[in-house]
């Protein structure tokens, strides 16, 4: 009986470590995952942003949100075609894209993305010396960074 009462014991402890592993958060494969630029974005104002990002292998994702920036008119959801430009440390630079976007009031904090983009190990990306281009109703804003993001550049793994 004691040795059944062993097997089983290690059995459900096996099972458990097994259900921990399936549980457990994957690891952050880009570091920092948040970051805060100031941009000037033209007719769309300007001041700080955050940048959020993300990373699966060698595909990523970038948010851009800020209640400084703003829309300067009604702005419907998914309609901003916008192209994120990062500089890279160790390469060429990274260019992230998409149409994706809340819809947004006349006033309301601008955000865009996740826009798509592709990344390799090591790259070290800071909005400073890239761009944000937005396209809205034909007609195209630029942000540019006024300074480098902090508290660094993403670094992706």
């Amino acid at each position: 009986m004691s040795k059944r009462i062993g097997t089983g014991a290690a059995l459900l402890a096996g099972a458990l470590a097994v259900t921990g592993l399936a549980l457990a958060p994957t690891a952050v494969a880009v570091t920092p995952q948040t970051a805060t630029i100031t941009a000037n974005c033209g007719l769309f104002g300007g001041g700080a942003a955050t940048l959020t990002a993300t990373q699966n292998g060698t595909a990523a994702t970038l948010t851009l949100s800020s209640t400084a920036i703003t829309a300067p008119i009604p702005i419907g959801a998914n309609s901003i075609d916008s192209t994120l430009t990062m500089a890279n440390s160790t390469g060429a630079a990274r260019v992230f894209s998409g149409t994706v976007n809340p819809a947004m009031a006349t006033g309301a904090p601008i955000v865009v993305g996740p826009l798509s983009g592709t990344v390799a190990s090591g790259d070290s990306l800071d909005f400073y010396q890239g761009s944000l281009k937005m396209v809205v109703f034909g007609i195209t804003v630029t942000c540019t960074a006024t300074g480098p993001q902090s508290p660094g550049p993403f670094v992706f793994d």
